[in-house]
């Protein structure tokens, strides 16, 4: 071997592994949205003198460290083109239907700020949701309690939803519950606990994107409600909306879901991915890891 080529060996050894870490030092800007056009849940709720709330608490505790920088908004009249695309992810925890007041009387989406937003996903941003992200822009007909939720035949899904992949139905009382990793090459989740149960307010679920890639799956044995009756189904989740990534996970109501290991195992493994930082082969498997996700339980 020649002295140049030698040379050039070196160089690429010492300087290409380093980019990516380079690349990743830089804080990828994610806005947290939580307005509440319907449902303000307790974590996302501001303090009595405006003071942040406390799931906005611990995000900025832990940005440093997962090099993430947030913006904090309950605003839906910012959403444009110009600014979303000054932000690399969006963070949803909401309800309701986003274009409207609502319960939290923050201004609203207008209808092209809610388009430029969803653009901006399939066009490549990532996409994050918890818990009542999946209760936000219900499908025509779904948007109160009534037979029509129990219902999952896909006709005129709301733009919003067949984005995020599911929509929420109902949930019952809070209670515990035991979670299956159905993927545990992801990144993050190699080591998943088997025997992972959680007290929390579990969403029940439907209208299923057949491109899921499940990650964890709800398993409904024993549990308390007709909500419940069913067979497992898919608690959190990452897909491809045209060239953006989405990840989704059904967790996230209760203070101490959030301070739980397991679920910032899960988030922050659902966050990197989505923002590209890390690869899986997210291939559809809703179809192998829960075949009967679509059989709902009855109204009653």
């Amino acid at each position: 071997m020649n002295h140049q080529l030698l040379r050039l060996l070196l160089v690429t050894l010492i300087i290409g592994p380093s980019m990516p870490a380079a690349e990743d030092a830089k804080p990828k800007k994610i806005l947290f949205f939580s307005k509440s056009s319907g449902f303000e849940h307790p974590v996302i709720k501001p303090g009595k003198n405006g003071e942040a709330s406390y799931v906005e608490r611990l995000l900025t505790e832990w940005a440093p460290k997962h090099q993430y920088q947030f913006t904090f908004s309950k605003d839906g009249s910012l959403f444009n083109k110009e600014y979303v695309d000054g932000f690399d992810a969006f963070f949803f925890y909401t309800t309701g239907d986003l274009t409207t007041a609502g319960t939290d009387k923050q201004p609203p989406m207008t209808k092209e700020g809610k388009a430029a937003f969803l653009d901006a996903i399939k066009n490549g941003k990532a996409f994050i949701g918890t818990h009542s992200a999946s209760d936000t822009c219900h499908s025509p007909g779904n948007e109160e309690q009534g037979p029509a939720r129990f219902k999952d035949d896909g006709r005129n899904v709301d733009p919003y939803i067949a984005m995020i992949g599911a929509e929420f139905i109902k949930h019952g009382a809070q209670q515990k519950s035991h979670l299956i990793c159905s993927d545990q090459k992801f990144p993050g989740l190699e080591k998943f606990p088997q025997d992972f149960s959680l007290h929390e307010e579990w969403y029940s679920l439907k209208d299923f994107a057949t491109n899921l890639h499940v990650l964890l799956v709800h398993d409904t044995t024993g549990m308390k409600g007709n909500e419940y009756d069913r067979p497992p189904y898919p608690s959190t989740w990452a897909r491809m909306y045209g060239k953006g990534r989405v990840f989704y996970t059904n967790m996230g109501h209760r203070e101490d879901v959030w301070t739980n290991p397991v679920f910032q195992q899960v988030l922050f493994s659902g966050i990197d991915w989505a923002l590209a930082r890390t690869d899986a082969d997210v291939a559809p498997n809703i179809d192998q890891v829960t075949p009967k996700a679509s059989d709902l339980p009855p109204f009653r």
